[in-house]
């Protein structure tokens, strides 16, 4: 749905339910952190596993804007090229249209941003496996730099929409609220999928520090010394 201007009598309903936030925030912190690590081999289990994360992540997200909320599913939020223009055209006269959800353009750029996560996490697989040349590693360091040149673009467009629409839609991705009719509300947070999101990914995590040859080289060498200091 969309108005000219949001009013206040529209403010205060729930519009991004607890898994599409826990599911932005989570992708947020593993991109910074597999952009983090990328050139480092010290690091690279580290490195990995968030990309295996932002897999999944995305994975979920799909699924979710199928079968998700009102405003999670793709149906009610990708639209053709000509409302995309119009958003973009009104967003550069100063006057762009207001969306309860996402709004044309920026639902561009989040396919965008999911595909090309499936794409960066998929070729760091096969430099990972080695299956692939130095050109697969170029390939992939490519697309990672161009994913991180859209996630610079959306910021922008986030902090630009902000002010133009007077909402602060950084909150918004915290506490799931904006401004929108009664009508318009999400029916349910859920909160408990939101809750088994955090719990995979962090049970996910430990199985990865856990399997980590350092962690297990620390593990046989504390279990020398305990037995060491037994035998004393």
């Amino acid at each position: 749905m969309s108005t000219p201007s949001a009013s206040p009598a529209e403010r205060g309903i729930l519009v991004w339910d607890a898994p599409v936030r826990v599911f932005h925030w989570l992708m947020v912190l593993c991109f910074a952190g597999a952009w983090l690590t990328a050139e480092s081999e010290r690091w690279r289990l580290v490195h990995v596993t968030l990309g295996y994360t932002m897999a999944a992540l995305v994975t979920f997200r799909i699924a979710w804007g199928v079968f998700g909320t009102r405003h999670a599913r793709f149906s009610s939020f990708v639209r053709g090229p000509r409302a995309v223009w119009r958003y973009l055209t009104g967003l550069v006269r100063g006057s762009p249209e207001h969306h309860t959800g996402h709004n044309p353009a920026g639902a561009l750029a989040i396919v965008a941003l999911l595909v090309l996560t499936l794409v960066v996490t998929g070729t760091g697989w096969a430099v990972y496996a080695e299956t692939g040349g130095e050109w697969l590693e170029d390939v992939h360091e490519a697309l990672a730099s161009l994913m991180l040149g859209l996630v610079a673009v959306h910021v922008v467009a986030v902090a630009l929409s902000s002010w133009l629409h007077r909402e602060n839609l950084v909150r918004a991705m915290f506490t799931g609220r904006k401004a929108g009719r009664a009508d318009e509300a999400a029916r349910r947070p859920w909160h408990g999928i939101a809750a088994l999101m955090l719990a995979a990914v962090a049970a996910f995590w430990w199985v990865q520090w856990e399997q980590a040859p350092g962690a297990a080289g620390s593990a046989v060498s504390a279990g020398s010394q305990r037995q060491a200091d037994d035998d004393d």
